[in-house]
């Protein structure tokens, strides 16, 4: 075997910064992609595993002490991963190849996905369907996550012959123990990829926008996270999609807020509708509906619309509209208006203005009202 500092042209005093410029202008002249002779393919591997046992201080250190160690399954004394084991509790006998590490597999999951979406506190009364706009990684059109150019594929490394780890022996009191670590040629996949995919430059995919379409269900809210599994990026070599989740955000709205399932709004009601009573129509988020108010009605009384409030996100009995009432007391009266009102004030012999006993649900309603203002 070539003496790895002469491979690749350093002294045995040589410095890891100087191993390592070393190997990267060999690498340069010898990569079979600017190469492409036999003979320099040849010395590549030689140059690649001679850096991979130099940049290495224990290995280094095993090396200089005489330890040439040897290229998986091919030097000496090479019985396996498990030769070791086989010391202490004996096995399949030398050679045998039990606890080989397998090489690692070029599909890997994708990365999962977030977006960003919108709603209006209408589109959570009953769900809303949404198509987003999606950009991340696809699956390459060309290869279909091959990672090779069509009609070419992978091909066993030579370093490890497809094993994906590079083995090597150590001489102890107790025997040769064999150590083993990913190849750095095929970078542990058993593998190489001599003609790369040009459009997704051996990756298996590439960056797009697609289009999702979601039913978001009725009763989120925002702040809420959706799970839309395998909706995410696609992985590398075409492995499986991660998740795609949807962060929702909802927009404030003029007329109506949220209270749980429920929604909250204020009705101005003049004084004499306020007195005399009378029937309303009001929009609703989901359309008209008519609302009756008795004589008589004060000022932070609350009146319920059953089921015109949210469909719950589990469940499908919906919340109910409640509604707060303000009375609306006229500000400038003409000299007529004025003195009906100071006849009504006789006719009435309403008390002058005086503290009342505490009433705590009153400021019950009050903050409903001011939380609507």
């Amino acid at each position: 075997m070539a003496d790895h500092y002469e491979v690749l042209g350093v002294s045995r005093e040589a410095t890891p910064d100087e191993i390592k410029r070393a190997y990267r202008k060999l690498a340069r002249q010898l990569h079979p992609d600017v190469n492409p002779g036999e003979d320099a393919a040849e010395k590549f591997k030689l140059v690649t595993h001679a850096y991979d046992v130099l940049s290495d201080p224990e290995q280094r250190r095993r090396y200089d002490m005489g330890d040439t160690g040897g290229f998986g399954g091919g030097g000496a004394g090479f019985g396996g991963f498990g030769d070791i084991f086989e010391t202490f509790f004996g096995g399949g006998g030398a050679g045998g190849g039990g606890g080989r590490s397998r090489p690692r597999s070029r599909a890997e999951r994708g990365q999962d996905a977030l977006v960003r979406v919108d709603l209006e506190l209408g589109d959570v009364v009953f769900g809303v369907h949404r198509d987003l706009e999606v950009d991340t990684a696809v699956l390459c059109a060309t290869c279909e996550g091959g990672c090779c150019q069509p009609g070419t594929s992978p091909v066993t490394c030579d370093i490890c012959h497809g094993t994906g780890h590079i083995q090597r022996t150590v001489r102890s009191l107790i025997g040769n123990v064999v150590t083993s670590a990913p190849c750095g040629t095929c970078q542990g996949y058993g593998t190489t990829i001599p003609y790369p995919c040009a459009t997704c430059q051996g990756q298996g995919r590439v960056r797009a926008r697609r289009t999702v379409s979601v039913d978001i269900p009725a009763g989120v809210e925002s702040g809420l996270r959706l799970q839309l599994p395998g909706s995410g990026e696609v992985g590398p070599a075409g492995g499986p999609h991660g998740d795609l989740y949807l962060e929702i955000t909802v927009a404030p709205h003029d007329v109506f807020s949220r209270d749980g399932d429920d929604l909250l709004a204020t009705l101005d009601v003049s004084m004499p509708d306020a007195i005399l009573g009378t029937t309303t129509r009001i929009e609703s988020l989901d359309g008209p509906v008519d609302l009756e108010l008795r004589p008589g009605v004060q000022a932070g009384d609350v009146l319920t619309i059953k089921g015109r409030g949210i469909t719950p996100l589990r469940g499908t009995q919906r919340g109910d509209l409640r509604v707060g009432v303000h009375v609306v007391t006229p500000t400038k009266l003409d000299g007529k208006e004025r003195a009906l009102i100071e006849e009504f004030q006789r006719r009435t012999k309403a008390p002058a203005p005086r503290l009342a006993e505490f009433q705590q649900g009153l400021f019950a309603k009050l903050r409903d009202r001011f939380r609507n203002g």
